[in-house]
């Protein structure tokens, strides 16, 4: 059994942990980095990487059924090939991790196939890697300690996966997870997707796009119930023109496997009802990888099953820090990466301001896409804020109706007295792209003036910021 010392040693290489190990090594910090199956995590593997590839697939399928006429354009009715659908997600994902096995030897990143744990203070221990075929299974019994690291700096990036129920039991055939969705073979002639947050809402679209019957059924009273009500209304609308059903307010009390189809039992509106389909996807919620770290034995602090951290990553032991999902929500990758470099830096000597959740912008994929940051106008109410809303429709917009992209809106929160941007929401087909300026715009404190008063170029979808802006200070000229 070999033994290492390095000033930061990283167990997990997702989005926090190989930005974490990069970071450090460029701040002249030894670092090496502990991990059990795939350079690049979940997020680039598993996630939000190859997932984008199968929605751009959907998308394009989608335009050419539905839009390519209006463009004047006359083509023949398009039909998915999923073996190629899915090659090309898969080949793009393997691209993208061998790029971080390359970045790990350009910066001098020592790197540990296995599985890592606190054996103490100061001290980790590199065990067999993971064997299990589905990245979704991580608890399992440690193998034999292979290697024995030293380091002042332990920081623990292991990530999430998704939570699991008895009545839904994912069996990876007819009741599946993501990771199962991500590489089905066939195309479904009907879906059932559990759970209306943004891994469910992405593939109901997917799936819906390709020509899958899809419901969506969803606890709470509206889908993506983290957004603001305006947003969730406006995705449900977008879903019901697109022939995708929606269940808000629906408990499932149960999802069975049935042979050739699945059946799914569910109590709406105090009436039990079941539903038969081809596929189950399951999607409710995540939970911290925590298992097999050693955490119990040095005593770090855990919250359910996520780590307790402040800012700056320090867990309530001096020296293990966590970052990312096993950090605790929100689950998204650059949540994870901004995080590690607070860490790094701040462990490294440098004076930086600690990480700031209130500026994490969240984005769901779907079409229309459903872009925020900041609070939403219920939750400012609910701190008894006194507030200005502005909102403006694509409708109006010349870039939105030139490509055929027109529906949604931008809706902005500012501070009444100052005029400070407190919230941003944004829906429309490129939304993820327009909610970037807005983030910049709440980490510099901008106010609806500055907004207003910068100059977006025209045609431009981005005009519909500067628009809402002026609605909230009652400028607005084209409404």
């Amino acid at each position: 059994m070999a033994e290492h010392t390095f000033d930061v040693c990283v167990i997990g290489s997702g989005p926090g942990g190989y930005v974490a190990a990069i970071r450090a090594a460029q701040l002249g910090l030894k670092a090496c980095c502990v991990e059990d199956k795939h350079y690049g995590g979940i997020c680039l593997n598993w996630g939000c990487i190859p997932t984008k590839a199968l929605l751009k697939s959907a998308e394009v399928l989608h335009t050419i059924n539905h839009k390519a006429k209006s463009f004047g354009i006359e083509v023949a009715k398009a039909s998915p090939d999923m073996t190629e659908i899915v090659r090309r997600s898969r080949m793009i994902a393997d691209g993208r991790n061998k790029g971080i096995e390359f970045l790990f030897k350009k910066y001098k990143v020592t790197t540990f196939n296995g599985r890592g744990r606190v054996a103490a203070k100061g001290k980790v221990e590199v065990t067999e890697p993971n064997n299990l075929a589905n990245i979704s299974d991580r608890p399992n019994a440690p193998g034999k300690v292979t290697e024995t690291i030293s380091a002042k700096h332990i920081i623990i990036a292991t990530g999430a996966r998704p939570r699991r129920f008895p009545n839904m039991p994912v069996d990876g055939k007819r009741i599946i997870g993501h990771h199962e969705a991500m590489v089905l073979a066939e195309q479904p002639k009907s879906v059932a997707v559990i759970g209306a947050g943004a891994i469910g809402v992405e593939f109901g679209y997917y799936f819906n796009a390709l020509g899958s019957k899809v419901s969506i059924f969803e606890l709470m009273d509206r889908i993506v119930p983290i957004e603001d009500e305006d947003s969730s209304s406006e995705l449900a609308k977008a879903f019901k023109k697109q022939g995708i059903d929606v269940f808000p307010s629906t408990k499932i009390e149960k999802v069975e496997n049935a042979g050739k189809h699945v059946k799914v039992t569910y109590t709406r509106k105090e009436e039990t009802h079941t539903m038969e389909v081809d596929y189950a996807l399951v999607a409710v919620g995540i939970q911290g990888n925590i298992e097999e770290l050693g955490l119990e034995k040095v005593g770090v602090k855990v919250d359910r099953s996520f780590i307790q951290v402040d800012g700056y990553a320090r867990t309530s032991v001096d020296g293990i820090y966590a970052i990312g999902d096993v950090a605790g929500p929100p689950a998204l990758a650059h949540k994870a990466s901004h995080e590690a470099l607070a860490c790094v830096e701040k462990l490294a000597g440098h004076d930086v301001p600690a990480f700031d959740k209130r500026v994490i912008p969240g984005c769901t994929y779907c079409q229309p896409q459903v872009a925020s940051v900041g609070l939403t106008e219920k939750a400012a109410k609910e701190k008894g804020l006194n507030i200005k809303v502005g909102k403006f429709s694509f409708k109006p917009s010349g870039k939105a109706v030139a490509i055929g992209d027109n529906d949604g809106f931008v809706k902005l929160i500012f501070d009444a007295k100052y005029g400070e941007l407190l919230g941003a929401h944004i829906v429309h087909g490129e939304a993820t792209e327009l909610i970037s300026e807005l983030v910049l715009g709440m980490d510099t404190e901008v106010t609806m003036h500055s907004i207003i008063r910068a100059v977006h170029p025209h045609p431009t979808l981005s005009e519909a910021v500067m628009e809402a802006a002026a609605v909230a200070a009652g400028e607005c000229v084209h409404l």
